[in-house]
């Protein structure tokens, strides 16, 4: 199904996916950054980049959904468009690329689990900067489910002068399978 908002931008929609298309001389108005060279926009998130740049188009509240989208989405083409910085806490992308490059060499917890050997505790295995590449190496740690039940939506640093490693029994059954 086709749906034409104006000419030259015309949204699509199939029982899969769909998004917008833009006539060549509507796509040469969005900004390059986020430009899409065939003129095609996908419904999850670029629909946004439509939204803010032609906004006369769209509903005060397709616009606010836009504005947020692209905040979390495009957070350098929002801040351009709306002339100021975002701020820790406005942009899920950009708070993950800080959070990125501040741990990037920390060990970061990329699986827990309760563990059944010490009550109490979260086993975690960690890798470093949370990287999950099949040659990452990995350390399990033991994490009172107290502290680990405040992680942040980010992850979980772990503290090397609070959490030392940890190679007993395991509660994870695929690590247990390693050691065998």
């Amino acid at each position: 199904m086709a749906t034409i908002y104006v000419e030259g931008i015309i949204s699509h929609s199939t029982s899969g996916h769909g998004g917008f298309h833009l006539a060549p001389d509507r796509n040469r108005i969005v900004d390059v950054s986020v430009r899409s060279e065939g003129g095609w926009y996908e419904e999850d998130c670029e629909w946004a980049i439509i939204a803010l740049t032609f906004p006369d188009v769209f509903t005060g509240y397709e616009r606010r959904c836009a504005e947020e989208a692209a905040k979390h989405t495009f957070p350098a083409f929002w801040e351009k468009l709306r002339g100021r910085r975002l701020e820790p806490g406005e942009s899920r992308s950009k708070d993950r690329s800080s959070f990125d490059r501040a741990h990037a060499n920390d060990w970061i917890v990329i699986s827990a689990i309760a563990s059944f050997h010490h009550v109490g505790m979260i086993e975690v295995i960690a890798t470093k900067g949370g990287r999950r590449e099949i040659s990452q190496d990995e350390r399990r740690f033991l994490v009172p489910d107290t502290e680990y039940s405040k992680r942040s939506s980010l992850g979980f640093v772990i503290d090397l002068q609070l959490h030392t490693i940890y190679e007993g029994p395991s509660s994870f059954a695929g690590w247990s399978a390693r050691a065998a």
